[in-house]
């Protein structure tokens, strides 16, 4: 179920939870989902600061939906603090998979695309990231989407905001932290004796400046055309 919402509603929302503090923000996510009948989830990949948005979101609904894709090619740190975050908050994680295990993409497509082989790295995330994630959201169907997006990650990111209509899944997607810098995330992991994790790396992006497609335009066409 979606939520309805007009351009002008957005932007009024935007400037009312600029002033909120990232867990009244995610409250009130929370608190729309139920009003219009609908349901929330958070998604995470666990890379750092993940920690943050998942303790907000616990903090706001103990058994929030964890949307997770565990495309295959973590790292093993970043494995083990998936275990240790879901753990220490209780996560109820749901995660989704590729149709196809990297073992077998590998030897059929071969290694990992390089930054420079765009295509190539569109194709990598709609098989092994965009797939799994579409499945998942149609499945757990959430009106609002609460997401650990912040500004200051690349670009693209910069013309986003708080509270932003979600083209490729339907949803209405909330960031909380948007506004945060790195040091407040730290602070807050301090602050709430939360652990991150640094050793993370993204195939689907292959640098931090580039989008793996789930925030990008290109993200649902990329699905659509494994279907055909």
């Amino acid at each position: 179920m979606s939520v309805k919402v007009s351009t002008e509603q957005i932007t009024a929302w935007n400037k009312e939870l600029g002033q909120k503090s990232p867990l009244e923000i995610t409250q009130w996510a929370i608190a729309l989902a139920r009003e219009s009948g609908g349901n929330a989830i958070v998604s995470t990949n666990f890379r750092p600061y993940e920690a943050v948005v998942l303790h907000l979101a616990t903090q706001a609904q103990a058994a929030i939906p964890v949307l997770w894709v565990d495309h295959g090619y973590n790292r093993p740190a970043t494995y083990k603090h998936a275990e240790e975050v879901k753990r220490l908050l209780g996560l109820n994680l749901q995660s989704y998979l590729p149709k196809i295990t990297p073992a077998h993409r590998d030897a059929i497509d071969g290694p990992i695309p390089t930054p420079e082989d765009e295509e190539g790295l569109k194709k990598f995330s709609a098989v092994m990231k965009l797939e799994p994630f579409q499945r998942g959201m149609r499945e757990l169907a959430p009106s609002i989407w609460i997401t650990a997006l912040r500004k200051v990650q690349n670009p693209n990111r910069a013309e986003l905001d708080i509270v932003s209509a979600d083209a490729n899944f339907g949803s209405l997607k909330i960031s909380p932290v948007f506004y945060l810098t790195d040091a407040e995330m730290e602070y807050y992991l301090a602050e709430h004796k939360l652990p991150n994790e640094w050793d993370y790396f993204d195939p689907a992006k292959a640098d931090e400046r580039r989008e793996c497609g789930l925030h990008a335009s290109w993200g649902a066409g990329k699905v659509e055309a494994l279907k055909g």
